[in-house]
């Protein structure tokens, strides 16, 4: 029966009898089970607080001199919702009975009982744990990565959200690498909301943004007169996280000095202060992330190598953009939605050679670089599909060959009205991205005249983003174009 839940589940057996607590250890060994027992309701709540894991199944008496086995359920419940508790009682009553369902009971058995049946509703009891493990499990999971926007399809994704899971509730260090906007802080988060201390803080510190001197004190605190300007006594990164993660960003940047400091705080789990003679302990998760190839730097000695080991105890290495391609449409949709909310507007996506082009794109500023185009797609956007006018004008053209994809007929064929109010909106923006918005020199610039391209303007929505006060002196055009008409 143990094979639904694996032979290692372990049960708490809790009973003041000893003949019959002995007969229930021996009952759930030979079903597979491992099995602690406690003689009372006192050392069963201890047990369940000393335990490294919640157990999946609690069997206990309902009446013991020390207790109630109601007390023994809300300690089990306390540490883990999931837990599952089998009430044991030779008083059969019905307001029993109601009394432990409503307190979260997963059944009620009362003596004498046969071995056979209550090895049966344990069973049932640990499968049901599985499955309320499981879900919450996921729930944790969806909420994580709901929360720090870590989208991710392909398999290279898949296996960073996967280790993520899996590291998450050990206390490891972890180090994070990845080239720049591939999303570091956001798999820290991911980390950190999935693990035992979602609760606590989550500080970040960019260890390249700051002076030396003010890194030290931005991570260890000081005391108060430590140095000219300390008229305050300051905490430091360290001890604000106590009990949560700090995210040590750029950590390839530390000086050498301060290497020397980290490395010790992360042996010792203790911090001394900038000024002070003694060391405060903190309890302290460190996630560190950098861009930098830090094999190199420890080869050079730029890095030292024994902090280098300290912090590589895991390694997360995230992927470039490029090398997850397949991710790009999941990501594009995901921005399209969080920035058309953003700015009240009505935008649903991309057209499809909009897409393609994104698709084709390098980004070496990798997720960040393609949000950053996103919110400004959205932003230009005068209807609900973002075309090839709406991308920055780089992204329209492949490298060496200056002709616009968007001039290239589709294998599945186009709407060629559609297509060519593309070619006229993005020739539109360029003209005006080359004359400073000036629409005169954009009109001249395009072969037509003033009112022609007010028109178009209008029509693509674009009139406001092209105002310019030097249009003023266009004027007389305008006239002039009346006049001959």
């Amino acid at each position: 029966m143990a094979g639904a839940t694996g032979p290692v589940a372990k049960l708490l057996v809790v009973d003041d009898e000893p003949g019959l607590r002995h007969m229930l250890e021996i009952l759930f060994k030979r079903e597979g089970y491992g099995v602690v027992s406690a003689p009372g309701c006192r050392p069963a709540v201890e047990a369940i607080k000393q335990s490294p894991r919640p157990f999946p199944v609690v069997l206990t008496d309902l009446a013991m001199p020390d207790g109630s086995g109601l007390d023994v359920l809300a300690a089990a419940k306390g540490r883990s919702s999931a837990t599952e508790v089998v009430l044991i009682t030779a008083h059969s009553t019905i307001e029993n009975a109601i009394g432990a369902m409503r307190s979260g009971a997963y059944d009620f058995v009362t003596k004498p009982f046969e071995p056979a049946e209550l090895a049966a509703v344990v069973a049932k009891a640990l499968e049901k744990h599985a499955v309320v493990a499981e879900n919450e499990r996921l729930r944790a999971r969806i909420r994580g990565v709901s929360q720090v926007e870590l989208i991710g399809r392909s398999r290279a994704m898949r296996q960073v959200i996967d280790l993520a899971e899996r590291i998450a509730p050990t206390r490891t260090t972890v180090l994070i690498t990845g080239p720049s906007g591939t999303g570091k802080e956001r798999v820290a988060r991911l980390i950190h909301s999935l693990s035992d201390r979602r609760d606590g803080p989550f500080m970040v510190v960019n260890c390249g943004a700051l002076p030396e001197a003010l890194m030290e004190s931005e991570l260890f605190g000081h005391e108060k007169g430590a140095f000219t300007g300390a008229i305050t006594r300051h905490s430091g990164l360290f001890r604000e996280a106590d009990k949560g993660t700090l995210m040590l960003d750029e950590v390839g940047e530390l000086p050498a000095s301060l290497q020397v400091k980290l490395l010790r705080a992360l042996q010792e789990r203790a911090i001394r202060p900038v000024g002070s003679t003694r060391e405060v302990p903190v309890d302290v998760r460190v996630l560190a992330a950098t861009n930098r190839d830090v094999e190199a730097d420890v080869a050079s000695g730029r890095f030292r190598q024994d902090l280098y080991y300290r912090l590589n105890v895991i390694r997360v290495a995230l992927p470039s953009l490029r090398e997850r391609v397949e991710d790009i449409p999941a990501l594009v949709e995901h921005f399209v939605q969080k920035f058309a909310s953003e700015m009240g507007k009505d935008v649903l996506g991309l057209t499809p050679d909009a897409l393609k082009t994104v698709e084709r794109f390098d980004f070496p500023g990798n997720v960040r670089q393609l949000e950053n185009v996103i919110e400004r797609a959205v932003a230009l956007a005068g209807s609900r599909s973002i075309g090839l006018g709406d991308l920055p004008t780089e992204m329209s053209r492949t490298a060496g060959e200056p002709t616009p994809a968007l001039l290239q007929l589709p294998e599945s064929g186009c709407d060629l009205e559609e297509l060519l109010g593309e070619v006229e909106r993005r020739l539109l923006l360029e003209a005006l991205e080359r004359t400073g918005g000036v629409r005169k020199a954009a009109a001249r610039l395009l072969g037509i005249t003033f009112r022609s391209m007010r028109y178009r303007l209008a029509k693509h929505a674009l009139d406001a983003d092209a105002s310019n006060p030097d249009d003023d002196a266009a004027n007389g055009d305008e006239d002039s174009e009346r006049a001959s008409g």
